[in-house]
């Protein structure tokens, strides 16, 4: 869901697309459900629809992807950034850190007021992208359904 349609751009042999019809739905629902920390078991329906009502990128070489991130977002005050991975086969070739120029880069998402993401082991990576610690997290509150 783009504010503005699709965009793409092409870095080396690497595309970035946040075109939908690309994404390669079943492997990005078997990665998180099989190889994320954060999305074990997730369901086939959840992440389409989660796709559905997100702004999404795929990391391409050669049409096949190799890596995602969604981006949830009113585009105006709020984002929260989501899902983001790279098949192992593509790790250590600053392909994340390529994902995260591109998206902070995108014209509906450029002059965000406020980023919020969950991480358990790349703090390093975000905070090259300004993400911080929340400064007031006593503020934020969350409700959550393991069930859901």
């Amino acid at each position: 869901m783009s504010e503005a349609g699709a965009h793409q751009w092409q870095r080396g042999e690497y595309t970035i697309s946040t075109d939908n019809e690309r994404l390669d739905v079943n492997l990005i629902q078997h990665f998180i459900a099989t190889e994320s920390y954060w999305g074990q078991g997730r369901r086939l329906e959840t992440v389409e629809r989660a796709l559905a009502n997100s702004l999404s990128f795929g990391i391409y070489k050669n049409n096949q992807q190799v890596g995602f991130a969604r981006v949830v977002t009113d585009y105006y005050t709020f984002a929260w950034l989501a899902d983001v991975f790279v098949v192992d086969k593509y790790r250590g070739l600053g392909l994340s850190k390529l994902l995260l120029e591109v998206i902070m880069a995108h014209p509906a998402l450029s002059s965000m007021r406020r980023w919020v993401l969950a991480t358990r082991d790349a703090h390093g990576l975000y905070r090259q992208f300004g993400f911080a610690e929340m400064r007031q997290p006593e503020r934020w509150m969350e409700r959550f359904d393991e069930n859901a």
